[in-house]
């Protein structure tokens, strides 16, 4: 230790607790002290207040902000079962929208086709073989209208030991009809007993009928009169050839009732390129004559409606035994049935199908407009 360094003497007063001036400064202190303490516990009380008020509020806000957040959750989820909603009626529309975009388009589809179907007939109709008419001077009621008129061509197979019986009048028919059993004397003490039943026809009553272009045929008109077979065989060789805009030739057919001929081609595009050049001239005999080429038009029955029908005048025999020949036979029930005393009358026609074979009747129309068809 230096002994230049400087001391200084250092004195602590303290209170003598013993008399009264230091008890008195020993009171003052700690009522200062109290006073202190007290203001700290005044702050402290007040902090705590100001706490507990802050965290009932906070409690409060928190408790607002679940509720808050709850009605949220609520709302959205109410948003998003509506949206869900209307996403389904909108795919719901988009379906229905489509299903009526693909019928509408089949629609279209459907009338371009019949559209094209009725242009071609057109055509068919502007390219039908020509007919010349002459105006008699006759004329006739305007509402009048042509009418499709369909001879009826019927076959009707006959079951073993039966007869056909149709006579010139009606009435007859109807008495032997309603007399149904018939003794058939056959000379001697022999017999037979036929019965006598209606004949049911199916008749059309109804016939639609499509038609359309055969894409390999064509009809020729304009034909002169000349051997058949040698008319096919010219016509055939002109449209083999291809410089005459033609092609291999599958069938010739001669149409006696129209007087025109129907050309069959291997391949389809021949038939419609000649049709558009419509008249050819061909080398018929000396001269080339000009012929008239148009499509061929196919039928086809689109719909048909029958209703059955009675024949007025003719009726069915059935039950006729084998019991002699069949010319002899048919004679004897053909003579019976011709009698008046026998309910009986003219006879039209008579058809007769023993035991052990097989006939066809066949139903036509019959001459006279005012009856029914047969």
């Amino acid at each position: 230790m230096s002994s230049d360094e400087d001391f200084s003497l250092v004195v602590t007063s303290e209170k003598n607790q013993d008399t009264l001036e230091g008890v008195q400064a020993l009171l003052k202190d700690y009522q200062k002290s109290y006073l202190q303490i007290m203001e700290d516990q005044k702050e402290l009380t007040v902090s705590i207040a100001e706490t507990q008020d802050m965290t009932k509020k906070f409690k409060q806000r928190t408790k607002k902000l679940t509720e808050d957040l709850k009605e949220d959750e609520i709302a959205f989820k109410e948003q998003l079962t509506s949206d869900k909603a209307k996403l389904d009626a909108l795919q719901r529309q988009e379906s229905d929208l489509m299903e009526e975009l693909l019928r509408i388009q089949a629609e279209i589809k459907e009338e371009d086709s019949q559209n094209a179907h009725l242009r071609e007939r057109a055509d068919v109709f502007t390219k039908m073989p020509e007919k010349k008419f002459v105006f008699s001077g006759k004329t006739g009621n305007a509402n009048d209208k042509e009418e499709f008129e369909m001879k009826p061509h019927i076959t009707y197979p006959m079951e073993e030991g039966t007869a056909l019986i149709t006579f010139e009048e009606e009435d007859v028919a109807m008495n032997i009809l309603e007399k149904r059993k018939h003794k058939v004397d056959l000379g001697g003490e022999c017999s037979i007993t036929v019965e006598a039943q209606p004949v049911h026809l199916m008749m059309p009553s109804l016939v639609e009928i499509d038609t359309e272009i055969c894409p390999r045929r064509v009809l020729i008109s304009n034909l002169p009169k000349m051997d058949t077979e040698i008319l096919q065989n010219k016509l055939e060789i002109h449209f083999s050839k291809s410089k005459n805009g033609g092609g291999e030739v599958d069938a010739c057919e001669f149409l006696p009732d129209s007087g025109t001929v129907v050309i069959t081609f291997v391949e389809k595009n021949i038939a419609e390129r000649l049709a558009q050049t419509e008249h050819h001239e061909v080398k018929l005999q000396k001269a080339k004559q000009k012929v008239r080429v148009t499509p061929f038009i196919n039928g086809k029955i689109t719909n048909l409606e029958t209703r059955a029908s009675m024949c007025p005048r003719t009726v069915l025999l059935t039950g006729i035994p084998d019991v002699m020949e069949q010319e002899t036979l048919q004679d004897m029930l053909e003579i019976h049935f011709q009698k008046n005393g026998n309910g009986g009358g003219e006879i039209e026609a008579f058809l007769y199908n023993p035991l052990g074979q097989h006939t066809v009747a066949v139903f036509g129309s019959v001459s006279s407009a005012d009856e029914e068809d047969e």
